[in-house]
Parts: C-alpha cells; structure tokens; sequence
C-alpha cells in the first residue's frame, strides 16, 4: 500500500461498507464527474484542487471512487492517476463505459462490441492499471433508460471479464428488464440509476437488488425536485439544522443497506461537508415526513 494515501478507520464514514463481488468498498463513496469542466467538458479550472480533492477522498477513507473516460473526455481518469497512482490496496475504481463525446457535449452511444473493447483498454491506460475492477455498461441515453435488449453488448463486456480485464460488472441507467436481462448473461455487481427522495421509480429495484445482496448506486441525489418538493426537503433540513443535501444523502443511507452513495464536488470543503451530512441521523417521524415528498411525486 501507499502508505501517504493510507485511509482512516472506515467508522469515520456514514453507512459503514459493502461488498462488491469480492471488493470490499465504503458505501460512502466519490462520483468524479465534477471534477471535469463544464458540462463534463475539459480540465477543471483548478488542476491542484481537483488534485487535493481525490487525495483528501482517500485520507477520508473513501475507498470507491466513480469515474469514465468520457467524462471531460479523458479528463478525469488522468487527475485520479496523477493524484493517487500508486494506489491503495483498499481503493476500488468504478467506471463506465457505452457513450463517447461529441464536439458539442453530447453523449452519442458506443455499445458495438469493437467499442466497448476500446473503451475498456482507454480506462485501463489512463488510469494506469492491468485490471477494472468494475465495469458498468451504460445505456439509455441522456434522458434516461430506453428499453431494449442489451445481450450483445453485455455478452462483450462479459468476454472482457473472462480474458481478465475487468473483475465485476454493472449496469448504469436501466430498466428493470435490462437488469434482469443482464443477470441472465452474467453475475452484477451493481446498478447505478437516477433516484432520489422525489424520483422513487426504482424503489421495487432497490429492494429486489438488496434481496440479492446487488448495490444500488443513485446519481443525482437532489436532480429534479419541483419547487414544492423543495420546500418540504429544505423544511426538514432546516428543523434538524442541516442542509438539503445532507438530508437527501442520509436519506439514501437509511432507506436500504445496499445503496451505495457517489456525491461528487471540486471542493475539499464540500466533499467533507457531505461527509458529515450523510451520518446524519433521521428520526422515524423525520423519515416518515420525508416518505410523503416521493409518494407525491
């Protein structure tokens, strides 16, 4: 181990740790997609702090950290191989693979198996390891899940797995089908999906996937609140003094022991504010109160 990376005591992290596969994570985690420019486009403004944000994950205890090669493209996977290469033994990387970049931002598909190949070779050399230690096979698109099989593009990633360059898969913006269908090619590690206290689509998901001790990863934790739900989330969060987003993350936490959390930031500060909000302790009343803004949504 790189003992100038070395973690603190896991307890120092809300929610303890999860098993993915035979990786063993904290289920506090870290989403680097902000660590890219604007709209996911380009370095970060700030090159050293984006640096001291990963190194301070890891003093943290922050042992997964989330990622792709598309994001900036080919920005972030490089700041977390100059900020923590060599890694810890303990440190587990996510990333995902599907989409590419265009000139304008977009997110154009990239499933065909030729694509999925070179996709899991670029996050191999830009990050500078012989071996993924989860891959997630990204579908939909930037509006979210569309259905359709995803066998062939499943069955590739799975032959990457057997030729020993990725230890786990995963699956990220998915219908319930295509989870299922994913399954039935290969064992799953993870889904990584939108959800949060306003969008309890996958709610059935969620439980199902904790049944068969399957994490759930939800991105955009506050994405997508109307101005009513809002103002219900902010009313807890100001009767507990705290704010919106530590509630919304302990929220995730407590709601099952399979959700695993990737908040990202650029901020050092940030990132140990959400630290801290995520082992916020809610009540049954304040869980029962919070319960009504996704059954309204």
């Amino acid at each position: 181990m790189n003992t100038s990376h070395a973690p603190l005591a896991e307890k120092t992290l809300p929610g303890g740790s999860w098993s993915l596969g035979d990786l063993t994570v904290s289920r506090f985690g870290y989403g680097a997609m902000q660590l890219a420019g604007p709209w996911v486009m380009g370095p970060p403004a700030d090159h050293a702090g984006a640096l001291a944000v990963l190194r301070d994950a890891v003093e943290l205890g922050i042992t997964h950290i989330d990622t792709s090669e598309a994001y900036g493209p080919h920005v972030t996977n490089r700041l977390i191989r100059e900020a923590l290469h060599p890694y810890p033994e303990s440190l587990h990387l996510v990333t995902k693979v599907g989409a590419t970049r265009d000139a304008q931002g977009g997110w154009p598909t990239a499933r065909e198996p030729e694509d999925l190949r070179r996709a899991v070779h670029e996050n191999l050399d830009t990050l500078g390891i012989e071996v993924l230690d989860v891959v997630n096979l990204r579908l939909g698109d930037a509006e979210g899940p569309r259905p359709g099989s995803l066998a062939a593009a499943f069955e590739a990633l799975a032959v990457l797995q057997q030729e020993g360059l990725v230890r786990h898969l995963g699956v990220s913006n998915a219908t319930d089908e295509q989870v299922a269908e994913a399954q039935s090619i290969a064992p799953i590690v993870c889904v990584q999906n939108m959800y949060n206290l306003a969008h309890r689509h996958d709610d059935a998901l969620v439980d199902r996937l904790a049944e068969q001790g399957v994490a759930y990863v939800p991105f955009f934790p506050l994405g997508g609140f109307s101005p009513l739900q809002s103002a219900a989330l902010s009313t807890v969060a100001a009767r507990l003094d705290a704010t919106p987003m530590s509630v919304a993350l302990a929220w995730l936490l407590q709601r099952s022991h399979n959700i695993l959390l990737i908040p990202g930031t650029s901020s050092t500060a940030h990132l140990r504010e959400n630290v801290v909000g995520a082992g916020l302790s809610l009540s049954p009343d304040d869980l029962r109160e919070l319960d009504t803004i996704g059954r309204h949504a």
